[in-house]
């Protein structure tokens, strides 16, 4: 039975693989590369219901009712975390401007009250800009960490989402196909043994 105390991630496949969605208080970090769709699956959670809080923009001009964070500081950055779903996009900016020790601290320390105050921060972290020693110092921070592959067969691109990480449940064992919509990511509600 899905725990009615979490928040939608605004997918309904994903929900079901979290047992009802994100549980309030957590660092989530999503993880793929720049063409995922991981950007998608995060404003999907940031629009969901109501409830919507900040969405800081360091990578490129930002959206409607999103925060034009490039070039803030850290203290800066936690001043405009506001509401219950936050998304930074992304992390991998962090960790190439400040390096990572200060990124980890800023996920670890610096946002600890705002996690304390039952908000939902979510990081976006693309693959393969990264040491092997970032993305475990990432991966360690974080208390969910998801992961979107995408190969290309033939002509079909095969993606899938993974559950790396759920802290205080047990981690599926199977990877959830997902397509990129119009309108955002489409999971799967079937899925397949890993």
């Amino acid at each position: 039975m899905a725990d009615t105390t979490k928040r939608s991630t605004g997918i309904a496949g994903l929900d079901l693989a979290l047992d009802g969605g994100f549980s309030p208080g957590t660092r989530i970090v999503i993880s793929g590369s720049p063409l995922s769709g991981l950007e998608l699956l995060a404003q999907q959670f940031w629009q969901e219901g109501e409830g919507a809080g900040a969405y800081l923009m360091l990578d490129t001009a930002p959206g409607a009712n999103m925060i034009d964070a490039r070039g803030m500081k850290p203290a800066a950055m936690t001043a405009a975390m506001e509401g219950e779903k936050i998304i930074v996009d992304s992390l991998s900016t962090l960790i190439a401007a400040w390096g990572i020790d200060t990124a980890a601290r800023f996920v670890l320390e610096d946002t600890r009250p705002i996690i304390e105050g039952g908000a939902n921060i979510v990081y976006l972290l693309y693959t393969g800009t990264h040491s092997a020693f970032e993305e475990a110092r990432i991966m360690r921070a974080a208390d969910i960490f998801l992961t979107l592959r995408h190969e290309i067969h033939g002509n079909e691109f095969e993606r899938a989402l993974a559950v790396e990480k759920l802290q205080g449940a047990d981690v599926p064992q199977r990877v959830i196909p997902y397509n990129i919509m119009a309108d955002g990511l489409e999971l799967s509600t079937t899925s397949r043994v890993v």
